[in-house]
């Protein structure tokens, strides 16, 4: 695992790199503006121009330094504000918003500025002057803001790209998987019957056992060629997983399948529960002598159905290490957040165990 440097690093879900970008921004955008006075004070002055003005600290904090650290103290909270408080907002929304939230801006630096320049008995701007410590924060503030709009977008866009990318592998691995899954089928099915047939008939539960297996791998060729199937075809695969758990663990698995009729013909992506559920069975339950229960709820909840798939398993503290130890989880978070959009939150479960839970 790669370690994380202080510029990856964030505080207050901003990252330090943007932080220090910023800073340096102002020390020009400040360094700039005190150019800016020292050149326009040459009218009022008969004293030449020197270079050693423009970096003498005392007029630099007394002209531009404090004008511009105020601004930055008062730029990061409305910066963290408008971009992650706010993110999951419209654009046209937010940009809506900044109408109330440039005067607000305006108004603090003004009163702060006043206010730190009369305590330290350093320069500012009176009578009609003050104009200018109003249509300055202001225009500073539809610029930076603009910026961070378009870094923002920027941002957005390379996700978007690299997911593109990832989707379109992803979808030629599926394709190839799908071609050579086909090769498979027929052959498998013929050894289920051959094996089935061969099974004396007073075992009726081993050829029970060997139909339900037969169906799991039909099921899983169906999912290499379909996008979504109905979450009746999504549950009728996991219980035909449990039914062969249940040969092996007896009464030591105990099942709950919480779905209402009203939702059981939404359409889901395939193979989207069963990992889930193998992963409270084998890595929650399997190691305890009592075993346990494993649970799946489902919901609707308002235009996104949510899932849940929680187990009174052993329970685990690093919920981040359950995805070193198979690829089934690790699979379906990623498929989930690439092809969905969606988050796979693990949380423990009362009175113990594992919660897993998604939206879609």
């Amino acid at each position: 695992m790669t370690s994380t440097t202080w510029l990856e690093k964030r505080s207050f879900g901003i990252r330090h790199s943007e932080y220090l970008v910023v800073l340096i921004g102002y020390l020009m955008a400040a360094f700039l503006y005190h150019l800016a006075l020292e050149i326009s004070a040459l009218s009022f002055s008969e004293k030449p121009f020197s270079l050693l003005a423009l970096f003498d600290f005392y007029d630099f904090v007394d002209g531009a330094g404090l004008n511009y650290l105020i601004k930055l103290v008062l730029t990061v909270p409305f910066w963290w504000f408008f971009f992650r408080v706010l993110r999951h907002w419209k654009l046209s929304h937010r940009i809506t918003l900044h109408l109330i939230g440039m005067p607000v801006y305006v108004t603090l630096f003004a009163a702060l500025h006043k206010v730190i320049s009369t305590q330290l008995d350093l320069f500012y701007l009176q009578g009609y002057a003050m104009a200018w410590d109003i249509y300055i924060p202001a225009l500073f503030y539809g610029v930076q803001f603009g910026i961070f709009h378009a870094y923002e977008y920027y941002q957005q866009n390379q996700r978007d790209l690299k997911l593109k990318a990832e989707l379109k592998e992803a979808a030629l691995n599926s394709e190839l998987s799908a071609l050579k899954a086909q090769l498979n089928p027929h052959f498998l099915y013929n050894v289920f019957n051959t094996i089935s047939a061969s099974v004396p008939p007073e075992q009726e539960r081993t050829r029970e056992m060997i139909a339900q297996l037969s169906d799991l791998f039909r099921y899983q060729l169906k999912a290499s060629k379909s996008e979504l199937v109905s979450l009746q075809e999504e549950l009728d695969f996991v219980q035909k997983y449990l039914d062969l758990e249940k040969a092996r663990f007896e009464d030591r698995l105990r099942v709950t399948i919480d779905v209402p009729l009203a939702i059981r013909d939404a359409q889901v992506p395939p193979m989207i529960l069963q990992p889930l559920v193998e992963n409270s069975i084998k890595h929650g339950i399997a190691s305890l002598i009592e075993g346990g229960e494993v649970a799946i709820r489902v919901r609707r909840m308002g235009e996104k159905i949510q899932f849940e798939v929680s187990d009174t398993g052993i329970g685990v503290t690093d919920k981040t290490k359950l995805f070193d130890v198979g690829i089934g989880l690790t699979n379906t978070k990623l498929r989930l957040e690439k092809q969905y959009g969606s988050e796979l939150k693990i949380s423990d479960n009362v009175p113990r165990g594992l919660k897993i839970e998604f939206a879609l």
